[in-house]
Protein backbone atom coordinates (compact mmCIF):
# COMPACT_ATOMS: atom_id res chain seq x y z
CA UNK A 1 0.00 0.00 0.00
CA UNK A 2 1.39 3.53 -0.76
CA UNK A 3 2.44 5.34 2.14
CA UNK A 4 0.62 8.40 0.65
CA UNK A 5 -2.64 9.02 0.68
CA UNK A 6 -4.63 12.00 -0.55
CA UNK A 7 -8.05 12.90 1.11
CA UNK A 8 -9.64 15.58 -0.21
CA UNK A 9 -12.36 17.47 1.66
CA UNK A 10 -14.64 20.54 1.17
CA UNK A 11 -15.90 21.60 4.03
CA UNK A 12 -12.97 22.52 6.46
CA UNK A 13 -10.97 21.15 8.56
CA UNK A 14 -9.68 19.38 11.99
CA UNK A 15 -6.90 18.14 13.31
CA UNK A 16 -5.12 17.53 16.48
CA UNK A 17 -1.78 17.20 19.30
CA UNK A 18 1.05 17.82 22.54
CA UNK A 19 4.97 18.60 21.23
CA UNK A 20 7.30 21.40 20.48
CA UNK A 21 6.97 24.35 17.81
CA UNK A 22 7.95 26.48 14.87
CA UNK A 23 6.08 28.66 12.21
CA UNK A 24 7.59 28.64 8.76
CA UNK A 25 6.18 31.10 6.35
CA UNK A 26 6.83 32.34 2.75
CA UNK A 27 6.38 34.64 0.72
CA UNK A 28 5.94 33.20 -3.39
CA UNK A 29 7.05 36.66 -4.83
CA UNK A 30 10.62 36.54 -2.36
CA UNK A 31 13.38 34.40 -1.85
CA UNK A 32 11.88 31.76 0.94
CA UNK A 33 13.00 32.10 4.27
CA UNK A 34 12.70 29.97 7.43
CA UNK A 35 11.60 31.45 10.37
CA UNK A 36 12.04 30.01 14.08
CA UNK A 37 9.51 31.01 17.11
CA UNK A 38 10.56 31.06 20.55
CA UNK A 39 7.86 31.80 23.03
CA UNK A 40 8.96 33.63 26.16
CA UNK A 41 7.79 31.69 29.22
CA UNK A 42 6.95 33.67 32.10
CA UNK A 43 5.62 32.36 35.50
CA UNK A 44 2.08 34.40 36.20
CA UNK A 45 -0.35 33.02 38.98
CA UNK A 46 -2.99 34.29 41.16
CA UNK A 47 -1.42 36.34 44.32
CA UNK A 48 -3.18 34.13 46.78
CA UNK A 49 -0.95 31.10 44.37
CA UNK A 50 -4.98 29.73 44.17
CA UNK A 51 -4.25 28.97 40.64
CA UNK A 52 -1.14 26.94 39.65
CA UNK A 53 -1.96 24.52 37.01
CA UNK A 54 0.90 24.01 34.06
CA UNK A 55 1.23 21.64 31.67
CA UNK A 56 4.05 19.52 31.69
CA UNK A 57 6.45 18.57 28.78
CA UNK A 58 6.63 15.06 27.20
CA UNK A 59 9.81 13.31 28.65
CA UNK A 60 11.04 15.32 30.95
CA UNK A 61 11.01 14.84 35.29
CA UNK A 62 9.73 18.44 37.16
CA UNK A 63 9.95 18.68 40.49
CA UNK A 64 7.13 20.68 42.34
CA UNK A 65 7.10 22.17 45.46
CA UNK A 66 3.66 21.47 47.62
CA UNK A 67 2.88 24.34 49.33
CA UNK A 68 0.93 23.69 52.96
CA UNK A 69 -1.94 25.85 53.72
CA UNK A 70 -1.86 26.11 57.60
CA UNK A 71 0.57 23.03 58.87
CA UNK A 72 3.47 24.77 60.41
CA UNK A 73 6.55 22.32 59.79
CA UNK A 74 4.49 20.28 57.35
CA UNK A 75 6.69 20.14 53.65
CA UNK A 76 5.56 18.57 50.13
CA UNK A 77 7.25 17.80 46.98
CA UNK A 78 5.71 16.31 43.79
CA UNK A 79 7.78 14.83 40.78
CA UNK A 80 5.68 14.55 37.45
CA UNK A 81 6.60 12.74 34.55
CA UNK A 82 4.39 13.07 31.81
CA UNK A 83 4.45 10.59 28.80
CA UNK A 84 3.52 9.29 25.61
CA UNK A 85 0.92 7.07 27.30
CA UNK A 86 0.47 8.72 30.68
CA UNK A 87 1.26 11.01 33.27
CA UNK A 88 3.25 9.96 36.67
CA UNK A 89 2.71 11.83 39.87
CA UNK A 90 4.58 10.93 42.67
CA UNK A 91 4.09 12.55 46.31
CA UNK A 92 6.23 12.70 49.12
CA UNK A 93 5.25 14.91 52.48
CA UNK A 94 6.97 15.28 55.85
CA UNK A 95 6.96 16.90 59.11
CA UNK A 96 2.87 16.02 58.90
CA UNK A 97 1.14 16.70 62.49
CA UNK A 98 -2.14 16.40 63.76
CA UNK A 99 -4.78 13.54 64.02
CA UNK A 100 -5.74 13.07 60.28
CA UNK A 101 -3.99 10.13 58.85
CA UNK A 102 -5.46 10.17 55.18
CA UNK A 103 -5.06 12.66 52.46
CA UNK A 104 -7.11 12.78 48.91
CA UNK A 105 -4.61 13.71 46.03
CA UNK A 106 -6.78 15.90 43.05
CA UNK A 107 -5.49 16.71 39.86
CA UNK A 108 -6.89 20.00 38.80
CA UNK A 109 -7.42 21.01 35.17
CA UNK A 110 -7.76 24.71 33.69
CA UNK A 111 -11.66 24.44 34.25
CA UNK A 112 -11.04 23.87 38.14
CA UNK A 113 -12.46 20.73 37.38
CA UNK A 114 -10.78 18.00 40.03
CA UNK A 115 -9.93 14.81 39.35
CA UNK A 116 -8.91 12.01 41.92
CA UNK A 117 -6.01 10.81 42.06
CA UNK A 118 -6.10 8.40 45.29
CA UNK A 119 -5.75 8.92 49.17
CA UNK A 120 -2.18 9.60 50.76
CA UNK A 121 -1.36 7.64 53.79
CA UNK A 122 0.40 9.06 56.67
CA UNK A 123 2.71 7.34 59.14
CA UNK A 124 4.65 9.09 61.95
CA UNK A 125 4.30 12.17 59.81
CA UNK A 126 5.49 11.21 56.53
CA UNK A 127 3.82 10.15 53.70
CA UNK A 128 4.42 8.52 50.49
CA UNK A 129 2.10 8.02 47.12
CA UNK A 130 2.44 7.18 43.64
CA UNK A 131 -0.17 7.73 41.16
CA UNK A 132 -1.17 7.99 37.31
CA UNK A 133 -3.15 10.36 35.24
CA UNK A 134 -3.80 10.59 31.38
CA UNK A 135 -3.75 14.56 31.87
CA UNK A 136 -0.94 16.89 30.82
CA UNK A 137 -2.34 19.99 32.34
CA UNK A 138 -2.92 20.32 36.11
CA UNK A 139 -2.27 21.50 39.35
CA UNK A 140 -2.14 19.27 42.40
CA UNK A 141 -4.37 20.04 45.42
CA UNK A 142 -4.27 17.78 49.11
CA UNK A 143 -7.48 17.79 50.71
CA UNK A 144 -8.27 15.81 53.77
CA UNK A 145 -12.43 15.54 52.19
CA UNK A 146 -12.36 12.68 49.76
CA UNK A 147 -15.24 12.98 46.79
CA UNK A 148 -14.59 16.47 45.87
CA UNK A 149 -16.57 17.90 42.72
CA UNK A 150 -15.03 21.53 42.62
CA UNK A 151 -12.08 23.55 44.53
CA UNK A 152 -12.60 26.70 45.60
CA UNK A 153 -12.02 29.48 48.57
CA UNK A 154 -14.22 27.22 50.96
CA UNK A 155 -12.90 23.85 50.50
CA UNK A 156 -10.37 22.57 52.55
CA UNK A 157 -7.13 21.93 51.41
CA UNK A 158 -3.60 21.18 52.99
CA UNK A 159 -1.35 21.24 50.26
CA UNK A 160 -1.31 23.22 46.81
CA UNK A 161 0.87 22.93 43.79
CA UNK A 162 3.21 25.82 43.19
CA UNK A 163 4.30 26.57 39.93
CA UNK A 164 8.06 25.26 38.59
CA UNK A 165 10.65 27.97 38.10
CA UNK A 166 10.69 28.61 34.26
CA UNK A 167 7.18 27.66 33.45
CA UNK A 168 3.62 29.66 32.86
CA UNK A 169 0.53 28.78 34.36
CA UNK A 170 -1.83 27.48 31.60
CA UNK A 171 -4.89 30.42 30.89
CA UNK A 172 -8.28 29.81 33.02
CA UNK A 173 -11.03 28.39 30.85
CA UNK A 174 -14.94 28.51 31.95
CA UNK A 175 -16.35 24.86 32.17
CA UNK A 176 -19.13 25.43 30.43
CA UNK A 177 -19.81 23.44 26.55
CA UNK A 178 -20.51 24.28 22.82
CA UNK A 179 -23.43 23.19 21.29
CA UNK A 180 -22.69 21.53 17.56
CA UNK A 181 -24.16 21.04 14.40
CA UNK A 182 -24.59 17.19 13.49
CA UNK A 183 -23.76 17.67 9.66
CA UNK A 184 -20.45 19.18 10.69
CA UNK A 185 -21.10 22.13 8.13
CA UNK A 186 -17.46 24.02 7.24
CA UNK A 187 -19.47 27.47 9.63
CA UNK A 188 -17.34 29.01 12.15
CA UNK A 189 -18.41 28.85 15.85
CA UNK A 190 -17.43 30.51 19.02
CA UNK A 191 -14.60 28.12 20.99
CA UNK A 192 -15.81 28.07 24.98
CA UNK A 193 -13.61 25.50 26.56
CA UNK A 194 -14.39 21.61 25.29
CA UNK A 195 -13.96 20.94 21.74
CA UNK A 196 -15.86 18.38 20.28
CA UNK A 197 -12.59 17.40 17.88
CA UNK A 198 -12.58 13.75 16.39
CA UNK A 199 -9.68 11.53 16.66
CA UNK A 200 -7.50 11.28 13.50
CA UNK A 201 -6.91 7.43 13.97
CA UNK A 202 -3.76 7.69 13.70
CA UNK A 203 -2.84 4.19 15.36
CA UNK A 204 -5.01 2.25 12.47
CA UNK A 205 -2.73 3.81 9.65
CA UNK A 206 -0.11 1.99 8.16
CA UNK A 207 3.77 3.52 8.31
CA UNK A 208 4.29 7.03 6.24
CA UNK A 209 3.10 10.11 5.10
CA UNK A 210 -0.41 11.18 4.70
CA UNK A 211 -1.66 14.13 3.19
CA UNK A 212 -4.64 16.20 3.59
CA UNK A 213 -6.09 18.89 1.65
CA UNK A 214 -8.47 21.33 2.67
CA UNK A 215 -10.31 24.11 1.18
CA UNK A 216 -11.98 26.56 3.94
CA UNK A 217 -15.23 27.85 4.04
CA UNK A 218 -17.12 30.88 5.45
CA UNK A 219 -14.98 33.46 7.22
CA UNK A 220 -11.69 31.80 5.57
CA UNK A 221 -13.16 31.02 1.76
CA UNK A 222 -10.60 31.20 -0.68
CA UNK A 223 -7.66 30.17 1.55
CA UNK A 224 -6.27 26.15 0.75
CA UNK A 225 -4.00 24.32 3.34
CA UNK A 226 -3.13 20.57 3.03
CA UNK A 227 -1.42 18.73 6.05
CA UNK A 228 1.00 15.90 6.03
CA UNK A 229 0.65 13.71 9.07
CA UNK A 230 3.94 11.10 9.07
CA UNK A 231 4.24 8.65 11.68
CA UNK A 232 7.29 6.62 10.60
CA UNK A 233 9.08 7.10 13.55
CA UNK A 234 8.17 4.58 16.18
CA UNK A 235 6.63 7.21 19.24
CA UNK A 236 6.76 10.14 17.07
CA UNK A 237 4.14 11.77 14.47
CA UNK A 238 5.28 14.81 12.41
CA UNK A 239 2.81 17.36 11.35
CA UNK A 240 3.35 19.98 8.75
CA UNK A 241 0.47 22.14 7.93
CA UNK A 242 0.95 24.50 4.71
CA UNK A 243 -1.53 27.32 4.32
CA UNK A 244 -2.21 28.59 0.61
CA UNK A 245 -3.98 32.17 -0.87
CA UNK A 246 -3.76 33.75 2.13
CA UNK A 247 -3.74 37.29 0.89
CA UNK A 248 -7.80 35.95 0.36
CA UNK A 249 -8.14 35.54 4.30
CA UNK A 250 -8.66 37.99 6.98
CA UNK A 251 -5.66 39.99 7.97
CA UNK A 252 -4.02 40.95 11.13
CA UNK A 253 -5.46 37.18 12.59
CA UNK A 254 -3.29 34.71 13.76
CA UNK A 255 -3.84 31.19 12.80
CA UNK A 256 -2.78 28.31 14.94
CA UNK A 257 -2.78 25.02 15.27
CA UNK A 258 -4.17 22.47 17.78
CA UNK A 259 -3.74 19.40 18.91
CA UNK A 260 -6.13 17.39 20.77
CA UNK A 261 -5.91 14.06 23.03
CA UNK A 262 -8.38 11.61 24.17
CA UNK A 263 -8.32 13.24 26.78
CA UNK A 264 -9.48 16.39 25.83
CA UNK A 265 -6.20 18.46 26.85
CA UNK A 266 -4.91 21.07 24.15
CA UNK A 267 -1.53 21.88 22.61
CA UNK A 268 -0.66 24.50 20.95
CA UNK A 269 1.57 23.23 17.65
CA UNK A 270 2.44 26.69 15.97
CA UNK A 271 0.60 29.70 14.22
CA UNK A 272 1.65 31.93 11.09
CA UNK A 273 0.04 35.45 11.69
CA UNK A 274 -1.53 36.95 8.26
CA UNK A 275 0.25 40.29 7.81
CA UNK A 276 -1.47 40.11 3.91
CA UNK A 277 1.68 40.09 2.26
CA UNK A 278 2.29 36.93 2.27
CA UNK A 279 0.87 34.42 0.05
CA UNK A 280 1.79 31.04 1.47
CA UNK A 281 2.64 29.73 4.83
CA UNK A 282 3.71 26.79 7.24
CA UNK A 283 3.56 25.77 10.34
CA UNK A 284 5.48 21.90 11.66
CA UNK A 285 5.46 20.79 15.29
CA UNK A 286 5.52 16.50 16.48
CA UNK A 287 3.95 15.26 18.90
CA UNK A 288 4.45 11.63 20.77
CA UNK A 289 0.68 11.06 21.10
CA UNK A 290 -0.83 7.86 19.86
CA UNK A 291 -3.95 9.43 18.61
CA UNK A 292 -5.00 12.79 18.61
CA UNK A 293 -6.92 15.29 16.52
CA UNK A 294 -6.08 18.14 14.97
CA UNK A 295 -7.87 21.83 14.04
CA UNK A 296 -7.11 25.54 13.69
CA UNK A 297 -8.58 28.62 15.50
CA UNK A 298 -8.24 32.16 14.10
CA UNK A 299 -7.08 34.32 17.18
CA UNK A 300 -7.39 38.37 17.80
CA UNK A 301 -3.96 37.71 19.86
CA UNK A 302 -1.25 35.52 20.95
CA UNK A 303 -2.96 32.62 23.01
CA UNK A 304 -1.58 29.81 24.99
CA UNK A 305 -5.30 27.78 24.64
CA UNK A 306 -7.75 28.21 22.16
CA UNK A 307 -10.52 30.98 22.45
CA UNK A 308 -11.69 32.17 19.20
CA UNK A 309 -13.40 30.50 16.25
CA UNK A 310 -13.01 26.61 14.88
CA UNK A 311 -13.52 25.69 11.33
CA UNK A 312 -14.98 22.35 10.03
CA UNK A 313 -14.00 19.62 12.07
CA UNK A 314 -14.15 16.35 10.23
CA UNK A 315 -13.69 12.49 11.35
CA UNK A 316 -11.27 10.00 11.04
CA UNK A 317 -8.51 9.75 8.02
Amino acid sequence: MKNKNILKFSGGLVLSVAFSTFAVAQDTTEKTTTTKTTTKTEVVQNADGTYSVIEYPVGKEVTVDLTPNSMTGAKGMARVMRMADGTKVYVDLTGITGETKNFYAYAVDPSGMPTLLGPVIVENGLAKAEFSTPMNQFMLVLSPNEGLTTIDTATPVVFRSSVPKGYAVVANRPSSTVATDEKQVANSQPVVSIYDVPLLGITRREKGETEIRIKFAGDLAGLKGKAYINSSKAGVTKIKMRFDDMKLAPKQKRYVLWAVSPTKEFTKIGQVINTGKRQEAEIRGETALADFGLFVTVEEKDVMQPTGTIYAPFGRM
